[in-house]
Order: C-alpha cells, then structure tokens, then sequence
C-alpha cells in the first residue's frame, strides 16, 4: 500500500485525514460521509474502516517504542495539546499535524490498534 500523506484540513480533522490517507480520498469527503466536520470517535474510525474493508485489532495496545507497533497501526496519541489520530505504516508515522516522521511526535501515551485488511484489498 502506497500512502499520501494529508495534512489535517483543521486542528480537528486528524481523524478524517487518517482515514483520507488509508482510504485514498480526501478528509472533506470523510467529513461528509460522517457527517462529522471535527473531532473523530473511536466508533466512527471503526465504522468508516468496516465500511471499507479494514478492521481493528479487538483490543487497544500500548506502545513503548517504534519497535513495538504491527505492520500497520491507527494510533491514539496523547499529545501535549490534545488526544490525537495518527496512522503508521512500515516504519513511517503519516500524522495529519506534524508530518511524515520516523518516529512518534511529541506525546506522553501511545496506544494503537492493528489495521487488518480483507482479503479483497491489497495494504
């Protein structure tokens, strides 16, 4: 899977532009089809995947280190200035805030789920 990195249209966008990066479509179209222009839930990054052919990992996990995320991880970051969206895939962070990065940005907890595609769509 190739990604292309978007950078979030508002500070509350990072959900919609990690879906927009992981679905190939733009953040505008994520927040008309959620009918949702702001902070994204937990449940709504769920339902738009599904809907695309991607599921996350039953449980949430805790991440130390680079080391410790799967092949392709959404991440919950908690950054010094709010809880935050971010996608990592192959050793690359894409967060829709701070750019292309080969590590975390600035935050104190890292959680993530796994991304498990079906069969059908290539990641």
């Amino acid at each position: 899977m190739i990604v292309n990195y978007i950078h979030e249209p508002t500070d509350l966008q990072c959900g919609q532009a990690v879906l927009a990066m992981l679905l190939d479509t733009s953040p505008e179209r994520i927040c008309e089809y959620l009918k949702n222009d702001r902070e994204t839930t937990l449940r709504e990054m769920k339902q738009v995947l599904s809907d695309n052919g991607i599921t996350l990992s039953p449980e949430r996990k805790q991440a130390q280190t680079k080391a410790d995320l799967p092949h392709c991880a959404l991440l919950s970051l908690e950054t010094p200035r709010c809880w935050h969206w971010s996608l990592y895939l192959d050793g690359v962070f894409y967060d829709p805030e701070h750019g292309v990065l080969d590590d975390f940005p600035v935050c104190d907890r890292k959680y993530y789920w796994e991304l498990i595609v079906d069969n059908d769509r290539e990641m």
